[in-house]
């Protein structure tokens, strides 16, 4: 075998091209969320525990918090996806309104379809009720420049 000697300018550009990569299909996923874009829909409810799409631990049953559809995730591994990144979604019922953490992903939802977290469901409807139709939701961005904005809380207007 003859060994082959690499040029070391050459090599000296690959990690900054790799990085432009990464940097240019981070911004293409996360342009891909339609932040404040409203989206009518239905929800459900799960109340699942042990640890969400995001990595973290979670209490469905307890928490509140929100499942979004698999079809907007944009990474192989969800605990990288720009929705574990500092994105909420604001849902409004029958005047009620409620901005909850996006923590795991819902398989089965089709794009519009939320799946609640218990607690949330129960702020617009009776958990017998089971499903919600006609909600309107959005994304919304809930981190500005390392500040958190608080969730949970009803939100008016």
């Amino acid at each position: 075998m003859r060994a082959t000697r690499r040029n070391p300018r050459l090599l000296a550009g690959v990690p900054l091209a790799a990085a432009a990569l990464l940097a240019l299909s981070a911004g293409s996923a996360s342009a891909a969320i339609p932040i404040n874009q409203p989206m009518t829909g239905m929800a459900t409810y799960f109340n699942d525990t042990g640890y969400g799409a995001c990595g973290t631990q979670i209490n469905a049953g307890t928490q509140l918090l929100v499942a979004v559809p698999a079809s907007w995730w944009t990474t192989a591994n969800p605990n990288n996806d720009p929705l574990c990144k500092g994105i909420s979604v604001k849902v409004s019922y029958q005047g009620k309104t409620l901005t909850v953490p996006v923590k795991d992903k819902c398989p089965t939802c089709a794009s519009t379809h939320l799946d609640l977290s218990q607690p949330a469901f129960a702020k617009f409807a009776p958990l017998d009720q089971g499903i919600i139709n006609g909600i309107t939701w959005q994304f919304v961005q809930t981190t500005v420049t390392g500040q958190t904005v608080p969730l949970g809380a009803p939100v008016t207007g």
